[in-house]
């Protein structure tokens, strides 16, 4: 049940650790036994089903999109995203920055970083990181922020985890000392353990909260 392996969880992680329930492809009654049970993060890949579940679920729930996103669908997400964990591109942060200026919005972002090299695995290096935190257009905006980094260990490696996750960590310190970052967003289901000894601030928990996928 899904009330027992929340509560299971809980106990297992420190409170000071943000448990993002990972939402995609759960159905509209599985998020409301979480949210019932007083849980309000809740993580989508997709903006189309994002939006549906938006429209029929509780509006203090806390949005994470943490897929990867076009450009011409931030326009749908934008007035109530709670935190964007998958930006890549300096022409996205201009995007979201314009279009949270129309709805007088602040968007709170991530930089994914890519920690492995998995080809199902997107994000963007060190120095790609820093050029953007470090171009004069991104330092005018007001309406995005870039609070942190993300990133997703490999899949078929456990034993390539721990070096990815340290690598993250080193750069998430060098990054919080220098441009005041506070989020870390890393681990998931299958190492979520292993992130949270490395510092993560936010783990991304899809199975092992809700059990298998299923189809909505």
């Amino acid at each position: 049940m899904i009330e027992n392996r929340f509560f299971s969880i809980k106990k297992l992680i420190p409170k000071n650790i943000k448990i993002l329930a990972v939402s995609k492809n759960q159905n509209i009654s599985s998020i409301e036994k979480l949210y019932k049970l007083g849980h309000r993060d809740f993580g989508e890949n997709y903006v189309k089903e994002m939006m549906e579940k938006y429209k029929k679920l509780p509006k203090d729930i806390h949005w994470h999109m943490i897929g990867r996103i076009q450009n011409n669908k931030l326009k749908y997400i934008i007035p109530f995203i709670h935190l964007i964990h998958s930006v890549q591109k300096l022409e996205q942060i201009q995007t979201i920055n314009k279009i949270a200026l129309k709805y007088n919005r602040i968007i709170n972002c991530l930089l994914q970083i890519k920690i492995c090299n998995e080809k199902s695995k997107s994000g963007i290096t060190d120095q790609e990181a820093c050029n953007i935190l470090e171009n004069t257009i991104y330092k005018s905006m007001n309406n995005v922020k870039i609070i942190g980094i993300m990133g997703m260990a490999s899949f078929q490696e456990l034993t390539k985890v721990y070096n990815e996750f340290s690598y993250l960590r080193k750069l998430y310190n060098e990054y919080k000392k220098k441009y005041g970052h506070h989020i870390l967003s890393m681990g998931m289901s299958r190492d979520y353990n292993i992130a949270i000894k490395y510092g993560s601030t936010i783990v991304r928990l899809g199975t092992s909260l809700f059990g298998e996928r299923t189809i909505l």
